[in-house]
């Protein structure tokens, strides 16, 4: 099994599929690289590396009992980028991953990188403060909290049922939901709320300085769309933003062959 070995001794899973010029696929919470297996398969069949990992406590890497916020996740990530010395690699953040791929950028620079994607995003900042008024109120998060310590399998079953999808997904869909989340640890999925919910990315999306691709549904119910995709559009120079009409939150599964060509789209646009 592939693993990278990071600074405090966590083994990172990662996928590596084709040939090509990398894209690195950072995941949402509380899922793994398995969540991207569409554009995975897709990206690999039209002449891409694609490399996949589970951040730490998710999947099959470490559940590590710390490091379960966005600084130590972004470092992961420039570890396994080090590691397999990516160069003008894409990379693709959905939801978390999104936070994940700001801040990597914020803090490792673009050295490594080409391209940009955020896709259902976190960043900017989600959780609603008094410099951050039209951000989501504490009290959704403390729910999703508080359901994960009193019940964790309902609590992604009803997600996976409602908001995550939108009602748009098969009970397959659903069903794979629940048992990439059930293979996350439960200290791991806990914090890692916290980390996607109250991280603040804005400086991080003003050190952007690579062609970026935001993709945000307009109908998104995890994320909405004036919280994340949309100011994340205005905070990214020269980021372009393409908006699915009626679409929910996980447009990996529910516009799988819709993202599939908005990516394959923007990479071709990279000069070869």
């Amino acid at each position: 099994m592939p693993v990278v070995s990071v600074a405090d001794g966590a083994q990172i899973f990662y996928k590596d599929w084709g040939s090509g010029r990398p894209v690195v696929l950072s995941h949402g919470w509380p899922l793994n690289s398995d969540s991207w297996e569409a554009q995975a398969l897709f990206l690999a069949s039209h002449g891409y590396r694609v490399i996949a990992h589970d951040r730490r406590g998710h999947g099959r890497s470490t559940q590590s009992w710390d490091g379960n916020e966005m600084d130590t996740y972004a470092d992961d990530l420039a570890t396994l980028l080090d590691t397999l010395d990516l160069r003008d690699a894409t990379l693709v953040g959905f939801s978390t991953g999104g936070g994940e791929v700001a801040r990597y950028i914020g803090r490792h620079g673009t050295g490594r990188v080409a391209q940009a994607v955020l896709v259902s995003a976190v960043p900017p900042f989600m959780l609603r403060t008094p410099d951050n008024p039209e951000g989501v109120p504490i009290t959704v998060f403390d729910g999703i909290r508080a359901g994960s310590l009193a019940d964790r399998s309902q609590t992604y079953r009803d997600l996976a049922a409602g908001p995550f999808f939108g009602g748009a997904a098969s009970q397959g869909v659903r069903d794979a939901f629940w048992l990439q989340s059930m293979a996350s640890g439960h200290r791991n999925a806990y914090e890692c709320i916290a980390a996607f919910s109250a991280t603040d990315f804005r400086d991080d999306l003003a050190r952007f300085d690579v062609p970026t691709l935001v993709i945000h549904g307009d109908a998104d119910q995890v994320v909405p769309f004036d919280v994340g995709g949309k100011r994340s559009a205005a905070l990214i120079k020269d980021a372009e933003l393409i908006v699915y009409a009626g679409a929910p939150h996980g447009i990996t599964d529910t516009h799988k062959e819709q993202l599939g060509a908005d990516l394959l789209a923007f990479l071709k646009e990279f000069p070869a």
